[in-house]
């Protein structure tokens, strides 16, 4: 009865704080949960500090390894029209409608969900474990980062050179050629394929440690550390990109990497996969449906300009990807060009022998053949392309398209192609520190906001999990320790985020723009903001947005129905890659991850739903009664909340005047039984 009589003191003191209450509430099915403004809770010490956390969230490794091999491959310039497109229709639509629930409702994505209503909280459920699965193999990127950071320190770099083996050349490198063994041999020390587990590798393990020993530090008193950090972490990287750009564009080779980057190709906005690809890209880009933008949004002031935060975020994401996309071709222009002229420079003694005992004289090029360096690239290439393949010798085409495209996505990009690149560098070991650097605070930036993600919500709603997330972020992450952990992490990283996020976010954009009311949204966010966004919105959420998800989710789920799910793979033997299908014990973890990160959406609407028909009384009055679960709007001003009302039925069924002064001897009239199940329900308790 005590517990009892000071939940009703709690809800009386909210009533009254109610009644005055100006502000703006987000109600929903069942009850008006969180009408009043919640609880007092951190909040950031200047907008510049949220600013950069949520600018180093949304900019990652994806800007600097992803965006500009998708670009590349499908049509330079006609992507990023395409890519400029979608951020527009769907993207910052989107992005706005996050950072407006999370500051208007002041908690994590579980708080914010279920504030809406109590069977939407399976929503947040979601976010939380997608960002877990993430933060999972993300940490493993940052110490794959560490390992190499503490590599470059040292002339020449490790991996310039093939090792040797007592008076000859190790033959896996001889026949690959050093950065791609150095990272596959050395680094990762990888199986032939997913199927073979191996023992753990020591050194990854080690930096593995160190990694989330830095995001537990950083994170040991939530934004108001983590800000701290994101000073340097969400600066530093914008200083290392121009460094770069302006060193890589006096490198020759850059014009032509450039070129090739943003040459346009029209014709590619006809294929289904590119506008995939490209709204998964903005979908990612974002950071959507993870919860980092929710949680870090509630710690604003509820009268923050949160539609300028999302113009402003999404224009500088954008920018940074095609500043990084600059500065990779540039840099991937000069390693392409040098390896097609050293190619060049091998057909070109090739040729110079068999000219000798060649009769047919005016096949041969009018060019010096003695002279390598007096001989360009295109002169070379116009030739082989007209007479090289009637010429013996076995000579090859030099191009330098092909080179460009070879290892440029994802770790092949950072740990093969750049780092290769890297090693002509004057000075190499400054550049790749300052590279690996750069990726090492990519990924905290981005780490700390994933890791709120999670944080915020637990910490709203279950304070003890807090302290063990990172522990047991450590020790489940060994898996991606192993000898096959690679494989491991293009699994995570391909399937168990994706179609979650994609159905987390089509959730979210239903019950804002249908369930909730895309107008009444627009009404909350104008009493929020003091002016009304235009009502473009209102059809962007409630049109665009929802069916580009939906085609989204739909194009993604055809192509794992219609292609078996790849990876690839080391092959030790022939010193190369190759693609292999995932197994079927693989398959079914697959299956585990996207299931178990989708299912607390379901079990939150039936869990609420059940307990709902279970009540041992009903409330006699109050909007979920009134309405039959349709959402209703009723303001702050006008209305009493569900547990308000309930404690009128009670007094007044007890004999007592609602209007009565509300004594303690009062509400021991009322039975214990009656009502804290539904106080419960109603207030979370």
């Amino acid at each position: 009865m005590d517990v009892f009589l000071n939940q009703c003191f709690q809800i009386i003191s909210q009533k009254d704080l109610l009644k005055n209450s100006q502000l703006v509430s987000l109600a929903g099915e069942d009850c008006l949960e969180g009408v009043v403004e919640p609880p007092a809770r951190d909040g950031w010490d200047s907008k510049l500090e949220y600013f950069l956390a949520q600018v180093g969230f949304s900019v990652g490794l994806g800007n600097v390894w992803r965006f500009p091999y998708l670009c590349h491959q499908n049509g330079g310039g006609a992507f990023l029209l395409l890519y400029v497109l979608l951020m527009v229709l769907v993207g910052i639509p989107l992005f706005f409608l996050e950072l407006a629930a999370g500051q208007a409702i002041r908690q994590g994505s579980i708080g914010v969900w279920k504030h809406i209503s109590p069977k939407l909280a399976g929503i947040g459920f979601s976010s939380c474990v997608v960002c877990f699965f993430v933060a999972l193999y993300y940490n493993v990127i940052i110490s794959w980062s560490l390992f190499y950071l503490g590599n470059s320190f040292q002339y020449p770099l490790p991996w310039q050179e093939c090792p040797e083996h007592g008076n000859t050349t190790v033959e896996e490198c001889a026949a690959s050629d050093p950065t791609t063994y150095f990272w596959f041999r050395k680094a990762l020390d990888i199986t032939d394929s997913i199927n073979e587990t191996g023992e753990f590798n020591p050194v990854i393990t080690g930096c593995l440690l160190a990694a989330w020993t830095i995001v537990c530090l950083g994170m040991f008193k939530g934004i108001k550390s983590s800000a701290k950090v994101m000073y340097f972490s969400s600066v530093f990287p914008y200083v290392v990109l121009l460094c770069f750009l302006i060193r890589g564009l006096m490198l020759d080779g850059a014009a032509e990497g450039i070129k090739y980057m943003f040459y346009p190709k029209l014709e590619i906005w006809g294929e289904v996969q590119v506008w995939r690809q490209a709204a998964t890209q903005v979908f990612f880009a974002l950071g959507l449906g993870f919860g980092s933008v929710i949680a870090y949004s509630s710690y604003n002031p509820r009268n923050n300009n949160c539609h300028r935060d999302a113009l402003t975020v999404s224009t500088i994401n954008f920018l940074t990807s095609v500043l990084a996309t600059l500065v990779v071709f540039a840099v991937l222009g000069f390693r392409a060009k040098d390896v097609a002229m050293r190619c060049v420079t091998s057909n070109l003694k090739v040729l110079e022998l068999v000219s000798e005992n060649f009769l047919d004289r005016h096949l041969l090029p009018r060019f010096n053949i003695s002279d390598a360096s007096s001989v360009s690239l295109e002169s070379y290439s116009d030739w082989f392309k007209a007479h090289g393949a009637r010429v013996p010798g076995n000579l090859t085409d030099c191009s330098l398209e092909e080179e460009m495209n070879k290892g440029v996505e994802g770790t092949g990009l950072a740990f093969i192609a750049f780092t290769e690149a890297m090693t002509l560098f004057p000075g190499s070991p400054f550049w790749s520190a300052m590279f690996f650097l750069m990726l090492l605070n990519l990924g905290l930036s981005t780490m700390f906001g994933t890791m709120e993600g999670i944080l915020t919500p637990l910490t709203d709603n279950f304070k003890v999990l807090k302290l063990f997330s990172t522990v047991i972020g450590f020790l489940i992450g060994l898996l991606f320790t192993q000898r096959c952990g690679n494989y491991f992490v293009m699994m995570f990283d391909d399937y168990s985020a994706t179609l979650p996020l994609i159905i987390v976010v089509v959730f979210e954009c239903f019950c804002v723009s249908w369930l909730y009311g895309a107008d009444r949204f627009l009404d909350d966010i104008e009493k929020m903001l003091h002016w009304r966004p235009p009502v473009v919105y209102k059809y962007l959420w409630k049109y665009v947005c929802l069916l580009a998800m939906i085609g989204l989710l739909g194009a993604s789920l055809l192509r794992m129905c219609f292609k078996r799910p790849t990876y690839t793979a080391w092959n030790r033997a022939t010193a190369s890659e190759e693609t292999l299908e995932y197994p079927d014990w693989a398959l079914a973890v697959l299956a585990v991850l996207i299931i178990s990160a989708t299912l607390p959406i379901p079990l939150g609407y039936i869990h609420s739903t059940l307990r709902n028909r279970t009540r041992r009384n009903s409330i006699g009055s109050g909007l979920g009664s009134e309405t039959g679960g349709v959402y209703t709007k009723c303001s702050t001003v006008e209305c009493d909340t569900p547990v308000a009302a309930l404690l009128d039925e009670h007094l007044e069924r007890n004999g007592i005047p609602k209007d009565s002064p509300l004594t303690e001897e009062n509400l021991q009239l009322l039975p214990q039984s009656d009502g804290v199940d539904d106080i419960e329900e109603s207030t979370g308790v």
